[in-house]
């Protein structure tokens, strides 16, 4: 028997869970942070690394006081972040600024002189993600943060992704050259390929921009997977934290893919460039498999904006959705709130909704927002589909699911296959398994997912909703493509040309009587 510390930073808050090998999920602790915003740049989102670690030593104490398990008795601690979330660093790891959480788009600009470099030098490392650099990833984030904090620039010693940050202070290492790498961080989000020798050249970088000479050099090191041990707990976070140092810390990850380990997922080893994607990555998600990255962007986000705006919370605004029918609301809802991370990599479009009458409530929002997101599900599988990804099973393995029957009833029937649904919280638990690795508990990771997995339950499509769908997915796919993208048509421009006026008005302020 062994108890281990699994860690899951998410958006708002950390979430602390302690596992036993034999008895499952012991108990849990959440403690949130701020997330600084700013209503006149929605693009900005930052958090600070002294609030993330005062809430970690917070919920980690919670969990031990709650469970009553001795510190002394937890063998490893894990630790899975949001990404790309970027902190430059200066001397002895110091922080330059806050985080550039993986929301923050203020580097789309950045993002797109990226891609147009990429292609014109033919740089083989973007088909591998993609074909467009994301203005939510590693390079563009720190070339904005270059440009933008010049009186900086001298003390900037390296940059690096949350998960890698905070394995890094736990450690205790003040060597930014002896930080380990996650291979899931710097792959899907930082160019970084193995097989293409690691991050793209020198002399493509600064044929980007010149600021980034130098960079490469500060951004190597030690690139690993997550079966590999980060460094051993410091005496001084043992003491924060209430564990005991010098146990195990295995090198981080992001959230989606440790939870995608901890719902119990299991896939076959493929590998397939597809337009779009974020990222094909070997040893990304398991150490001995290669993860493939597409996903939607703020889905909780987007829920919450619109109880938000009709002066109430998701919950209560779900009540009833149940009676809801296929199509009911009659509204075709474009989930681009927060812009489009997969498949169109643009982060210069809002969210859309057609279809309004005199009496269209925002239940109806509501609801046309979870099809909606089931249809933009459906938009990356069929893409994955289209260039040999064969989809065996979909596990709906976040928060949301657990909560909301309704979301994975329209998402089988929209997606045409049984949607399955961990019966308890699988947040941390991934983490939790990567913990048990580390201490050398199990001997591979689908043994410890044999036992510490909760079940599935099962959402089967209903074929008359189904055929609804048949009939919106259509019209939801066509106007998915002729709005989104700007590639010249009138219809592409528009909603890029909305942001720029928007931003044009802000960034010179409003004046009048």
């Amino acid at each position: 028997m062994a108890i281990v510390a699994g860690v899951d930073f998410g958006t708002l808050s950390v979430r602390v869970s302690l596992v036993d090998s034999e008895r499952g999920l012991l108990d849990s602790a959440t403690a949130e942070y701020p997330l600084h915003r700013k209503r006149e740049d929605p693009e900005y989102a930052t958090q600070s690394h002294d609030d993330h670690m005062r809430a970690l030593s917070f919920a980690t104490r919670e969990v031990l006081r709650k469970s009553g398990v001795g510190g002394d008795r937890v063998e490893a601690i894990a630790l899975d972040t949001t990404g790309s979330s970027v902190i430059p660093v200066g001397k002895s790891m110091q922080p330059l600024g806050e985080y550039y959480l993986w929301c923050d788009h203020r580097a789309k600009g950045e993002a797109a002189e990226i891609t147009e470099a990429a292609h014109k030098e033919k740089l083989e490392a973007i088909e591998w993600c993609g074909g467009v650099y994301s203005s939510e990833w590693g390079f563009s984030k720190l070339l904005h943060w270059l440009r933008h904090n010049p009186e900086k620039r001298s003390q900037f010693v390296s940059a690096f992704e949350h998960c890698d940050m905070v394995a890094a202070t736990l450690c205790g290492i003040t060597d930014a050259t002896k930080v380990k790498r996650s291979v899931c961080a710097m792959g899907h989000k930082w160019l970084w390929n193995a097989q293409l020798g690691g991050l793209p050249a020198e002399s493509f970088l600064v044929k980007v921009d010149p600021l980034l000479q130098g960079v490469r050099e500060k951004l190597d090191g030690d690139y690993a997977t997550s079966d590999q041990i980060a460094g051993t707990l410091s005496p001084f976070w043992a003491e924060k934290l209430g564990l005991r140092s010098g146990i195990p810390i295995p090198v981080g990850a992001f959230d989606a893919h440790w939870d995608a380990i901890g719902a119990g997922c299991r896939t076959d080893d493929t590998v397939n460039l597809v337009p779009g994607v974020c990222g094909v990555v070997q040893g990304s998600v398991h150490p001995f498999r290669t993860g493939i990255e597409a996903g939607l962007s703020a889905v909780g986000d987007i829920f919450n904006s619109i109880a938000t705006r009709a002066g109430t919370d998701v919950q209560t605004l779900s009540k009833g959705l149940e009676n809801y029918r296929a199509g009911q609301s009659g509204l075709l809802r474009m989930t681009w709130d927060n812009g489009d991370r997969t498949v169109l990599v643009n982060p210069n479009l809002r969210g859309v909704t057609l279809g309004w009458n005199l009496q269209s409530t925002a239940q109806d929002e509501l609801f046309a927002a979870i099809e909606g997101t089931a249809f933009h599900t459906r938009v990356i599988l069929d893409r994955m589909s289209d260039h040999g990804v064969n989809i065996k099973r979909v596990i709906n393995a976040g928060g949301i699911p657990q909560k909301n029957n309704v979301l994975n009833q329209v998402y089988a029937n929209v997606l045409g296959r049984p949607v399955l649904v961990p019966s308890k919280s699988v947040v941390s638990l991934g983490s939790a398994i990567f913990a048990f690795m580390a201490a050398g508990t199990f001997k591979t990771i689908e043994e410890a997912q044999d036992k510490i997995c909760p079940p599935n339950s099962t959402f089967t499509p209903n074929a008359t909703e189904s055929r609804t769908y048949e009939k919106l997915y259509p019209l939801y796919s066509k106007l998915y493509f002729s709005l989104g993208q700007s590639d010249g048509s009138d219809l592409g421009q528009i909603l890029p040309a909305l942001i720029a006026v928007t931003e044009s008005v802000v960034g010179h302020g409003v004046s009048g009587e």
